[in-house]
């Protein structure tokens, strides 16, 4: 039988096609190390695996399974840049604040495909990625965009597309314009997942699944992490848990990111016209939408198509159905096309779309709230972290001062109010 996660709902095509999933055992008995991470996803992965390459005895615990999360169930979009654009960012924090948050996330974004590359890690990537806009009061605003971050940061792989380009590249007359970026692509995600861990587990760290965090406490100048089957006394510990926080773990960062649910779908591979017409170049593609609709063709020809959300975290019942409404609303000619697959899990956003770093007590630092950016950014922020408790430079300062308030409405209002918001912004975007 398939395995499926207890965080996550569906099968996703990844879990499908990943091909061998390692199993790392529970933590059975109390061990000390230098590092404890909580979370193997991309951000706790990416972090063990350079704080074991440094020399640091590193245990890993994850709840479910490494990647059951967002990072091995997205849309697999690489993306340039932060979430908040590099001119919005310019607008707010300056030129100089600005262009140094650009550059990280590039480097972030070569890191990533050498780190696999230097490894053997098979992700699929597929180069070439294209923002559209499903108003005609947007396009202008593409056009600058791709004009400023050539001229202004140094970005030359942006080209501005018109209507009849837009539907030629995507298929879809849905679209008035947009950009093409040949700086990025997509990937497999769940691969990287499962080649990040292994590389992790060949340098010594520890990695231990199914193993839930219960408690915090501070331990004669140590921290020590308690779960149900052991303890682990740490002088560092990393909370790499993302949308997946727990208040009663920690309440700063779930008061800082919030879970949003996101659904995927998987078709079956296209043939005949479909396959000629549809990202016959095998782009992924994003639109102007607030609530951001996301969707590639994958290299066996399928199409891979998300962006339904749940602002509450449940799920609906009909995944598939719900994925399908979406997708022919962009590609009418797939209204009877087969889905193989259809998932979803938790996204975690701020409130102002930018990474969420800070230590919440002493020797503890908490990271996450990528905000859809998280596939190259948090194994960046990982790696950054590990070099800073290593002593070695410290750049995740540009994340740690960066105003991210807290969701308001405490607890008990904070996501009915988002769910009132995002339901806003969602009927914006279809006026």
């Amino acid at each position: 039988m398939d395995y499926r996660s207890p965080i996550s709902p569906g099968l996703s095509w990844y879990e499908a096609t990943v091909g061998d999933r390692p199993d790392y055992p529970a933590l059975d008995g109390d061990v000390t190390a230098d590092i404890c991470i909580v979370g193997g996803g991309f951000t706790g992965l990416s972090a063990a695996a350079e704080a074991a390459r440094l020399g640091a005895s590193v245990v890993l615990l994850d709840a479910a399974r490494c990647g059951d999360g967002a990072s091995g169930r997205n849309g697999g979009q690489l993306n340039t840049g932060q979430r908040s654009s590099a001119d919005e960012q310019e607008k707010e924090l300056g030129f100089e604040r600005a262009k140094a948050l650009f550059d990280i996330a590039e480097e972030a974004k070569r890191h990533m495909l050498a780190f696999a590359e230097e490894n053997g890690i098979d992700i699929d990537y597929t180069q070439g990625h294209v923002s559209v806009a499903h108003k005609q009061r947007y396009v202008d605003d593409y056009r600058a965009y791709a004009d400023t971050m050539a001229e202004r940061f140094g970005y030359p792989h942006l080209r501005f597309l018109d209507r009849e380009e837009t539907a030629e590249i995507v298929g879809s007359e849905r679209y008035f314009g947009g950009v093409y970026d040949g700086g990025t692509g997509h990937i497999h995600p769940l691969k990287l997942v499962v080649g990040t861990a292994r590389v992790a587990a060949s340098r010594g760290a520890r990695l231990h699944e199914n193993t839930k965090v219960t408690r915090l406490m501070p331990a004669s100048g140590k921290i020590r992490v308690a779960t149900d089957t052991g303890t682990v006394t740490a002088g560092r510990v990393l909370l790499a848990v993302n949308a997946h926080g727990d208040a009663g773990l920690e309440r700063t960062m779930a008061s800082h990111v919030m879970p949003i649910r996101s659904f995927i779908g998987a078709t079956v591979p296209l043939e005949g016209s479909a396959a000629e017409t549809i990202l016959p170049g095998r782009e992924s593609v994003d639109d102007s939408r607030f609530v951001v609709r996301y969707f590639r063709r994958l290299k066996d020809g399928r199409v891979l198509f998300g962006g339904r959300e749940a602002y509450g975290g449940e799920t609906p019942a009909d995944i598939e159905a719900g994925v399908r409404r979406q997708m022919v609303e962009v590609y009418p000619a797939l209204k009877d096309i087969e889905i193989t697959h259809a998932w979803g899990g938790s996204v975690g956003i701020t409130l102002p779309r930018e990474p969420f770093v800070r230590e919440v007590m002493p020797g503890v630092t908490a990271m996450g709230g990528y905000s859809g950016h998280g596939v190259m950014l948090s194994n960046f922020t990982g790696k950054m972290w590990a070099e800073a408790v290593a002593g070695n430079r410290d750049r995740l300062s540009l994340f740690r001062e960066l105003k991210v308030p807290p969701f308001p409405g405490g607890r008990r209002f904070r996501k009915p109010l988002l769910t009132l918001a995002l339901t806003w912004y969602a009927m914006l975007d279809r006026l």
